[in-house]
């Protein structure tokens, strides 16, 4: 499967959107070749410093959720958390507004922040874990606001439908001609695991838990990394109120994920010292109560279903890789977490 080409600022476009901010004079502009493919970044040398500027993705441009996030990133910046600041166009009379909208596009300033990204070291894995629970206490006196999302990937009707929808999608993108029932019995397999890991979660009590804003999309890609220390979090368009130990259970999982070139040839475990060491981390600023602990295996089963789900039902792909191979990679990981859930939970 081609990758689709990523999207670039013309030197028209990148003048104007400058304009607007206070960066100085210009001495270089350099792609940032990151993230989604439809929304390109650049980063900039200027006399006022170092900054990235990017152009969201035409998907991500709600306005209720985009304000949202910048308000959750604007609390967070003045509390010291780590995190590229946000930078207001010149002229705003509202520094909590950082957002350009130009000819139907929208633009987004950051503080440039170095780093580098995960590299799986003891220390790296640690901090992520500890710093998920600074960005929890954090996120406490935040004040949420009629326009907080909600919704997450527990016990979700959107992912049962999702699996549901899963065969006839991939069916239009791929062939899987006599292949068929073994897809069906993944798809069914994944949706029995689903089922019993929320029934599990739902006993244990989760709907008791307090809420909060969660970030609900933390993994290695939204962090940087310096010297084994979270040097900045990024990404904060999909956190949403919901609880706690849904943001710990999955990134235990995506900081625990053993991967390679192709889905087919990863692994079916995952790195159980991570997990270790990441739950580790968080307990050692934030402790979790027991019936938190509990849930984590039945949660890291439902997010990793729920993951892989909403994109291949809508595109029959996750990605780059084709649909079919990447939920038979899935179904793999899922027996392995069912068969070893009692040794991950600390």
């Amino acid at each position: 499967m081609k990758d689709r080409p990523r999207e670039t600022f013309d030197a028209d476009e990148l003048a104007i959107v400058l304009s607007h901010y206070p960066v100085g004079v210009i001495e270089s502009v350099t792609e940032f070749p990151r993230g989604s493919r439809r929304s390109p970044k650049v980063g900039i040398v200027s006399s006022n410093g170092k900054f990235l500027l990017k152009r969201r993705d035409p998907e991500r441009t709600h306005p209720v959720r985009i304000r949202f996030s910048h308000r959750l990133q604007t609390h967070l910046a003045s509390q010291g958390f780590p995190l590229p600041r946000l930078v207001s166009p010149s002229g705003s009379d509202d520094s909590a507004r950082p957002l350009l909208t130009l000819r139907d596009r929208m633009y987004e300033l950051f503080e440039y922040v170095s780093g580098h990204s995960y590299r799986g070291t003891e220390g790296e894995t640690f901090e992520a874990g500890r710093i998920l629970a600074i960005f929890h206490r954090v996120s406490r006196s935040f004040e949420q606001g009629e326009d907080c999302p909600t919704g997450d990937y527990h016990d979700s009707n959107t992912v049962r439908t999702g699996l549901n929808t899963i065969p006839s999608s991939i069916s239009a993108h791929e062939s899987v001609f006599g292949r068929q029932a073994e897809l069906l019995g993944a798809i069914h397999m994944l949706s029995d695991a689903y089922d019993e890991a929320a029934v599990a979660v739902r006993q244990i009590g989760v709907a008791g838990f307090p809420e909060q804003v969660i970030h609900s999309d933390w993994h290695p890609g939204n962090m940087l990394f310096r010297n084994d220390a979270v040097a900045a979090v990024i990404d904060y368009d999909s956190a949403r109120l919901s609880r706690r130990i849904l943001d710990v259970a999955n990134g235990a999982l995506q900081f625990s994920m053993l991967t390679g070139d192709r889905p087919e040839v990863w692994p079916d475990h995952l790195d159980e010292p991570r997990v270790g060491l990441f739950l580790t981390g968080y307990q050692a600023a934030e402790p979790l109560a027991a019936e938190e602990r509990r849930c984590i295996p039945h949660l890291m089963i439902e997010a990793l279903i729920a993951e892989c789900v909403v994109p291949i039902a809508m595109t029959g792909s996750f990605g780059r890789w084709q649909g079919y191979r990447f939920m038979q990679m899935v179904r793999r990981k899922v027996i392995w977490l069912r068969q070893n859930a009692a040794r991950l939970a600390p």
